[in-house]
């Protein structure tokens, strides 16, 4: 089974790498909103130090969403989908093999270049290490709940304002807790509270997601 899930998280890195406007577009949407703001607001660091939870993690969350529509959409317009449906493993360890390489090719990238955000929002050590913490525990939660509302609207010919319309609710918990625990890190003060919601949604996804993205694509397949 380890095999297999391996396979299919490398299968989907090649095809990503074929492709590789679909790995940068979101990367690159999130850099330039992060610009953006700096450019409108002025270079005054206690300003953007204090605005600085809320402009990353709706970045993330925008990028995120704009990069979840072709989780499934592709593999279930050329008849891959249901073949992998077919797999001799559970459909929820299928379902997780695509998630994580969802995961590797749009949550990643927005850790890596996570330094760039402390130079461009004037953020100190303390108030960077929490953005990261949270873009590591908070990101791989995006793209397991997204994952959900790809799985129902993937048969819809235009399921995207739809799919924002079933993920955006379910982000905001995600988005409260993340920019909360960056607040207190600029404050100089404990945030290991909000990091630990945000670890207990990360493994209640991990766990539950798989088996409801699994139901909801048998639906929309069949």
């Amino acid at each position: 089974m380890l095999a297999l899930m391996n396979n299919i998280v490398r299968r989907e890195l090649l095809i990503a790498y074929r492709r590789q406007a679909d790995i940068f577009n979101p990367l690159w949407f999130f850099i330039i909103v992060i610009t953006l703001f700096p450019l409108s607001i002025g270079p005054e660091p206690n300003l953007l130090a204090r605005i600085a939870a809320g402009i990353v993690w709706v970045a993330a969350l925008l990028s995120a969403l704009l990069s979840l529509e072709r989780l499934f959409r592709d593999d279930y317009q050329d008849g891959a989908l249901e073949q992998m449906m077919l797999l001799p493993i559970p459909l929820p360890l299928v379902v997780m093999s695509k998630v994580i390489a969802h995961w590797l090719l749009t949550g990643l990238p927005l850790i890596i270049i996570s330094p760039l955000l402390a130079v461009l929002l004037s953020l100190d050590f303390n108030t960077w290490l929490a953005v990261l913490l949270t873009l590591l525990v908070g990101t791989p939660t995006l793209s397991f709940i997204g994952a959900i509302g790809v799985a129902l609207t993937v048969g819809l010919q235009k399921g995207g304002v739809l799919l924002s319309l079933l993920i955006l609710p379910l982000y905001i918990p995600i988005l409260i807790f993340a920019t909360s625990a960056i607040d207190a890190a600029s404050l100089g003060m404990a945030y290991n509270g909000q990091l630990a919601v945000l670890g207990a949604m990360f493994m209640g996804a991990l766990t539950l997601t798989p088996f409801a993205i699994s139901a909801a694509l048998r639906v929309s397949v069949n």
